[in-house]
């Protein structure tokens, strides 16, 4: 089941295109149809491209390919 809302919640990504997201954490303050942006420790924010990792919603032990969520969060919470 996918998330209906990501704004709010702490991820952790667990696997990236890019080697050196993995194990960054922070809290989603964005979302689009093809990003997250995330404030991580430290205050700065930065963007991640969903087709490009795949994250875990920390506390809820879901484990998330970001491709399967690349839709606006409004369609999802469509159903």
């Amino acid at each position: 089941m996918y998330p209906k809302g990501l704004i709010g919640k702490q991820i952790t990504v667990v696997d990236a295109k890019n080697e050196t997201m993995v194990g960054m954490h922070g809290l989603v303050v964005d979302e689009t149809k093809a990003t997250l942006t995330v404030l991580i420790d430290g205050g700065e924010q930065k963007q991640l491209l969903k087709h490009a990792i795949t994250f875990r919603v920390d506390g809820e032990g879901n484990t998330i390919v970001g491709t399967t969520i690349q839709r606006r969060p409004e369609e999802r919470l469509k159903g």
